[in-house]
């Protein structure tokens, strides 16, 4: 009976095959709706740059929906601008969805791909934010938006790049030193 407890015990001791590290999850796996409600799936954007903005239309920052634009038309074959609508800072973005819409439209133009208003902080975190700013899953970032228009930078294979603060406008070279024009 001892021995067969001491081979069990050397059993259990030895070691074990070599486990296969565990792949950290896709920003291609992750789905989002755009601002009129149709699922996106992260994948339509392999082979592009993404720079990932949470939006406000009453922030002091709102004026950058002018440089995200033009980012979008500058870039637009190698890089995709992707609005996030939250209301995460001051309640700075209370419309509806079709309000934002129409609100981007009218004053700034806007013609890069909006998304639905989503939490980008907090217990309901949109899962694109959370992947952001979860260095578990991105990585490298643990960066949560610290304001309206934070950016966040991913590469043609959906690698985190990047993460720019709320200060950093849309056309700083902090940002297109990584873009090639159209």
């Amino acid at each position: 009976m001892k021995q067969l407890f001491i081979i069990i015990l050397l059993i259990i001791a030895l070691p074990k095959g070599e486990e296969k590290p565990q792949s950290l999850p896709s920003f291609y796996d992750i789905n989002a709706n755009t601002i009129d409600g149709h699922a996106i799936s992260m994948e339509k954007y392999r082979g592009k740059k993404v720079l990932i903005v949470n939006v406000a239309s009453e922030c002091g920052f709102t004026p950058q929906y002018e440089g995200l634009q033009r980012l979008h038309e500058t870039h637009g074959k190698s890089l995709a601008v992707l609005g996030f609508p939250s209301n995460n800072f001051l309640w700075q973005e209370p419309g509806t969805n079709s309000e934002i819409q129409t609100f981007c439209k009218l004053n700034y133009g806007v013609t890069f791909q909006l998304f639905e208003k989503i939490h980008v902080r907090g217990r309901d975190q949109h899962p694109l934010y959370k992947w952001l700013s979860d260095s578990s899953l991105n990585g490298w970032n643990d960066k949560i938006p610290s304001w309206n228009f934070s950016k966040y930078l991913i590469d043609e294979k959906g690698k985190l790049l990047e993460y720019y603060n709320m200060r950093i406008a849309p056309e700083d070279t902090a940002i297109t030193r990584h873009l090639r024009s159209n």
